[in-house]
């Protein structure tokens, strides 16, 4: 897995992976009753953007893959989000620390309503890490595009400023988890959330250096 990943990183930056070999990301599906199915356009959106934007060959597929499956090493990048509750089992926890431990990648997205129980669970995964902020100068603003004040604002929510945390591993981030922003929503068709179109560019912008970050310099 991670020779796959390093191979994966290195064709990425440099344009070369052919159609039959491309990128393939995934949506986790979890236990626990929460919506894990929420925003179901986002991802296409996303990465219909980024292979526009970035030139990159991310598979038009995406995937759905359970926290306790061997299938989750088939995707170097996985997405989470949801609103409700969230439950790792023993085994879901240990399968997803070596996912992230063997290279692979989460995001998580807090489509409101999730901090509550993603904190709880990820302590199963990791119990000796935390949750820590990013800093505004953290490179994954400075990809593609800039942000100069850190993440983005996509929806209201609690009114409380956008936050991204992240979980590290022998100083990589291996597990980013974006709270009060609601990306996927501004990733979402237009008619979904009838955002502006300014709003909408911020979040997949966003979503682009996430996925750019991921591939080249995590």
């Amino acid at each position: 897995m991670k020779i796959y990943l390093l191979f994966a990183c290195l064709f990425f930056s440099m344009g070369l992976i052919a159609q039959e070999n491309s990128l393939k990301i995934a949506l986790l599906k979890y236990g626990g009753g929460g919506d894990w199915y929420a925003n179901p356009t986002s991802l296409k959106n996303l990465v219909s953007y980024c292979n526009t934007t970035l030139n990159c060959n991310i598979n038009a597929q995406i995937a759905t893959v359970e926290v306790g499956s061997s299938e989750i090493f088939n995707y170097p990048f996985v997405h989470m989000t949801g609103h409700g509750n969230v439950i790792f089992s023993e085994s879901d926890s240990k399968n997803l620390e070596m996912y992230l431990l063997s290279g692979g990648f989460l995001h998580i997205d807090d489509n409101y309503g999730l901090d509550t129980y993603i904190r709880r669970e990820m302590k199963k995964v990791f119990p000796d890490k935390d949750f820590e902020e990013l800093p505004i100068n953290h490179p994954i603003y400075n990809q593609k595009f800039k942000f100069v004040n850190g993440l983005p604002k996509i929806h209201e929510h609690d009114k409380k400023p956008a936050q991204a945390f992240g979980i590290y591993h022998n100083n990589k981030l291996i597990c980013l988890y974006t709270y009060e922003s609601d990306l996927g929503d501004g990733w979402e068709d237009k008619e979904v959330h009838n955002d502006s179109n300014e709003i909408r560019q911020k979040a997949l912008q966003m979503g682009a250096n996430i996925i750019q970050f991921v591939f080249t310099l995590k």
